[in-house]
């Protein structure tokens, strides 16, 4: 079983920073091209914004960074709840992206079920492989989210999503008012470093039971292949 570390930092700015010299340091001692996966929410939106500031974007190498989506609300790109708007406008707009480099998932012209089957297309010519091993994760960091009802990504409980361990991207319909495409577990553990992202008082509960590893959550049954980190605010902790 995978161990989960727990790294506490005073608020979420601070925790902002941690993350961010994280990625950095990560990114530059990495030869070659170097993976993320990206979260939506307001935690991970702090963390954008900071990357994207000069202290940042000096410092980070763009050119061998991809940038994919852990899952996308199936609205168009331009639209309030859209993850990939979220990311744009806080990180990518500002900085020196290679637009090839950009890898959001489709929500325009298609299908949900069109959708995640051509961005898991997407993720199999990134990695090469059409299956995932061990020994070359997809991602170099994955980060992730904690919903109050214990989901990551848009893995939400109860579903059958959950379930699914062949596909690499997968539609969720009916768990939310708008459809989502998720990557499954396969693909979102497939990473050299999982990390949680969690600020507020208001995840103290969900945390808490995240760290006792219960089985009810489906962010508890995320194992990566390479380590699991759980960045956290006091405030979450308690």
């Amino acid at each position: 079983m995978t161990e989960r570390k727990l790294i506490v930092q005073p608020d979420p700015d601070a925790l902002a920073l941690y993350v961010a010299n994280w990625i950095v340091k990560e990114a530059t001692e990495t030869d070659g091209v170097f993976a993320i996966a990206l979260s939506g929410g307001s935690t991970p939106k702090t963390l954008y914004q900071l990357l994207a500031t000069p202290a940042f974007r000096t410092r980070l190498p763009w050119q061998s960074i991809h940038w994919f989506w852990g899952d996308e609300r199936f609205v168009p790109a331009n639209d309030p709840l859209s993850n990939y708007r979220m990311v744009w406008e806080a990180l990518l707009e500002g900085a020196p992206i290679p637009d090839e480099n950009i890898h959001p998932i489709p929500t325009e012209g298609l299908t949900p079920e069109a959708a995640a089957e051509l961005y898991e297309g997407t993720l199999k010519l990134f990695h090469g492989d059409r299956r995932l091993g061990g020994r070359n994760p997809l991602f170099d960091i994955n980060l992730l989210g904690l919903g109050d009802d214990g989901h990551t990504a848009s893995l939400f409980p109860g579903t059958e999503v959950l379930k699914e361990r062949t596909r690499w991207v997968a539609p969720v319909i009916g768990a939310k008012e708008e459809a989502r495409i998720t990557l499954t577990y396969p693909a979102l553990e497939s990473s050299r470093y999982a990390a949680f992202l969690v600020t507020g008082a208001g995840k103290k509960d969900i945390l808490k039971r995240l760290m006792a590893d219960d089985p009810a959550l489906p962010s508890a049954h995320v194992r990566p292949v390479g380590d699991l980190l759980v960045f956290a605010d006091q405030a979450a902790v308690g």
